[in-house]
Order: C-alpha cells, then sequence, then structure tokens
C-alpha cells in the first residue's frame, strides 16, 4: 500500500457498548493474560466478539471479575463472564478454574508442546485462523494484562506487535494502551478525550526513524530523527481530538487511561 494510505484509530472500546450508535463496525476480540485485570474489562467483554484467556488469564477472570461487582453473586458472574477458549501452554491455570471452564463449555487447546511462542502469539494465531475473522471485516485484537509485571513478559508483548503488523493488536494495562503505527500509512489518532490523554508517546523499537511528523501534539514533531540513545519522543501531552502521525519506521504509540470518566454503571452489562 502507499505510504499516503490512511490508517484510522479509535479507543472507541472504552466507550459503553451502543450498537445504535456503533457506526465504526470495528469488530474486536479480546485476549486476557495472566496480569491484574483493568477495571475496564468487562467492557471490552461486552464489546468482544471473541473472548479467549491464555493460559493463566483464566485465573483472573475466575479470581477478580467478581471483585468488579461486589453486590453480585460470584458465582453468578463466573458463569457470566465466560471465555470462549482457553490457549497457552497451561502451566499457569489452575486445576480448579480449568475444570469449571471446562464444564460450562469453553473450548481448552493445549500448546505445551510448543515453547518457541508466548500465549499471546497462540491467542492470536487462533483469532487469526477464526471464522468470525473474515477478509472483509477483520477483527481488532484487545489484551488486557500485556503491561505491566516482568519486563521480559511485557518486551515479549511488545515485539507481538512487530511480529504481526498486519493485525490490529491494543496492549491494555489499568494505565495505558500501546499500539503499532505500521509505517505503510500515515495514520488519524482520534482521542477520546474523557476517557484517555493527555500523557502519551511515539517511540521507535527495533529500527531508528530518521523522520517522524506529527500534528496535535503540544511538542509536534517535524520530519524529527528519533532513535535510542537519542531523541524519543515520551511525556507528550495530546493537544488536539485528532493526531496525525507518518513516520519512515514503525512506531509504538502509547496514551494514557484516565482513571475517572468510566464507572461501575458503563461495566454493567
Amino acid at each position: 500500500m502507499s505510504a499516503m494510505d490512511v490508517m484510522l484509530h479509535s479507543s472507541s472500546f472504552l466507550l459503553p457498548l451502543n450498537p445504535v450508535d456503533d457506526t465504526t463496525g470495528t469488530r474486536y476480540a479480546l485476549i486476557v493474560l495472566n496480569q491484574s485485570l483493568p477495571r475496564f474489562t468487562p467492557l471490552l467483554w461486552e464489546h468482544a466478539k471473541l473472548r479467549l484467556c491464555a493460559d493463566g488469564g483464566a485465573n483472573r477472570i475466575y479470581d477478580e471479575l467478581p471483585l468488579f461487582f461486589p453486590h453480585e453473586d460470584a458465582l453468578a458472574i463466573r458463569n457470566r463472564y465466560k471465555p470462549d477458549v482457553i490457549k497457552g501452554d497451561m502451566d499457569s491455570i489452575r486445576r480448579d478454574v480449568l475444570d469449571f471452564y471446562v464444564n460450562l463449555g469453553t473450548k481448552v487447546i493445549d500448546e505445551s508442546q510448543d515453547q518457541d511462542t508466548t500465549d499471546l502469539d497462540k491467542c492470536i494465531l487462533y483469532i487469526r485462523d477464526s471464522t468470525l475473522n473474515q477478509e472483509t471485516s477483520r477483527l481488532q485484537i484487545l489484551a488486557t494484562g500485556a503491561l505491566g509485571g516482568r519486563f521480559d513478559h511485557e518486551a515479549g508483548n511488545l515485539n507481538v506487535l512487530y511480529r504481526y503488523p498486519d493485525t490490529r493488536i491494543v496492549l491494555l494495562s489499568d494505565d495505558c494502551l500501546i499500539q503499532l503505527l505500521p509505517k505503510s500509512h500515515r495514520h488519524e489518532i482520534h482521542i477520546q478525550s474523557s476517557l484517555e490523554g493527555p500523557h502519551c508517546g511515539l517511540i521507535p523499537i527495533g529500527t531508528p526513524s530518521a523522520k517522524t511528523t506529527t500534528s496535535g501534539l503540544k511538542w509536534d514533531l517535524t520530519n524529527t530523527e528519533m532513535r535510542f540513545g537519542g531523541l524519543i519522543s515520551t511525556s507528550n501531552l495530546v493537544k488536539e481530538e485528532k493526531i496525525t502521525v507518518e513516520s519512515d519506521s514503525d512506531l509504538l504509540w502509547t496514551i494514557s487511561i484516565k482513571k475517572t470518566g468510566l464507572s461501575i454503571e458503563d461495566l454493567t452489562p
């Protein structure tokens, strides 16, 4: 594709689900990894057409989701939030959790023989091969628990973004999100200002950028060189509702997620 092709980005998955007003046509798949669940996980669950737990991510759904709904019965919550698939090397999931979801009909895929890919890799490959992931309507993948915890795990999850540059993947924590901006496109990022920002960054990992140009940031770049050991655009601030980015290198875009703006009413299906 031409470098002038525009790729649109929006964190509309952080907004309450309203099918009547949904004009984006974006369809999501959710992967839950084995880190603390962001407070907005139930909202992502409602947006998703396909929901996977990567190995020990199933423990998180079982243990932590009922805590978001303290006035409801824990068993009812666990039955409501049943993953479609649990996949991974199965070295972290507890036996009682595995048995619980098997009895509910969750599909379990043990890939303990594959030690060359991460559990996130394994789940992404399942989604890419899914019948829901049609050529005309690719699923955008939301991955919770991908940030924080051990740095080697975090680095492995960032590497996954570069392994599948043609797949829309957003890594999420309670504090921020990260996604890849491929150099093959010019990017328009539509900011949900009530829910995200203002802190943001553009980071070249793996390959230096000889020239990056942006608009809509407090400190915009104009054909600016970025590289590790030199300038990288961290601790920047969004200034406009639309950010544009064009670069000769793949970049990571990250933006903070606000603690306010998401209430428990938004999370309740």
